[in-house]
């Protein structure tokens, strides 16, 4: 019910899905013809092949935010306050928002490879991995989604929660292998970037795009993502108990 009031809203909101789709797409746009012409990752011929899995974070990433800022909304317009009257679990509010925003990223995933695939990106590993990548990146998005949920219900503000979520969301992208190889960072910074989750996940989807080895770099960005899980949803969950009680 909360997965298809959300889903519903999307619909009846034009402008969200707009934003939600054209931002990705200007971002695979205006990367490749910005930077394509000036990095040659190795063993990589095109770099639409190599941006792409970043790019695919860095969309799920930015749209994770509208999870905090949602959640703070219905907060502030008593919507919360409504859901208490409905015969259903606490956390049930929280797993609908999320699962309607990994739906919602299912389709900016499509559509950005669509448009990959338009100026030249391709799946190089087969259906198999292609599926695997797009699942993966999905994880991630539950991931991210329920750390702002947590974001939303500490700040109650929605324009507060946007600026808490990005801003994380900046570091952690910008510091990572999504846009060049960590080779070329400055030592300090490249210790910092083989540890951060989005290099963990973005390479895991670059192997799952290209082929080759592939089982580590999952595996490592499974650990990351039910990592994540299991602190921030007992974590948030337990916030919207005491939040709707009080």
């Amino acid at each position: 019910m909360i997965t298809g009031r959300n889903l519903r809203r999307l619909v009846r909101v034009p402008t969200l899905i707009v934003f939600a789709t054209v931002q990705p797409v200007l971002f695979v746009l205006l990367f490749t013809y910005v930077f394509g012409g000036a990095i040659r990752p190795s063993g990589v011929e095109h770099y639409v092949d190599f941006l792409l899995p970043g790019i695919f974070v860095l969309a799920i990433a930015f749209g994770a935010s509208q999870t905090g800022v949602a959640i703070a909304d219905d907060l502030a317009t008593g919507m919360i306050d409504r859901f208490r009257a409905l015969p259903m679990t606490r956390s049930a509010v929280l797993a609908g928002r999320t699962v309607a925003d990994a739906v919602r990223n299912l389709f900016v995933l499509l559509l950005m490879t669509g448009v990959g695939y338009a100026i030249g990106f391709r799946f190089h590993a087969g259906p198999v991995a292609a599926a695997g990548a797009i699942g993966l990146a999905l994880l991630i998005g539950v991931a991210l989604s329920w750390i702002n949920a947590l974001v939303g219900l500490l700040v109650h503000d929605a324009e507060t929660a946007g600026l808490a979520g990005l801003m994380p969301v900046i570091v952690l992208v910008f510091t990572s292998s999504t846009f060049v190889p960590i080779a070329t960072m400055p030592g300090w910074l490249r210790a910092f970037a083989e540890i951060n989750p989005v290099t963990v996940t973005v390479d895991a989807l670059r192997a799952l795009v290209l082929g080759g080895p592939t089982a580590e770099h999952v595996w490592q960005a499974l650990a990351w993502i039910v990592g994540l899980l299991v602190v921030t949803v007992p974590v948030a969950v337990l916030r919207y108990r005491r939040t709707v009680a009080g």
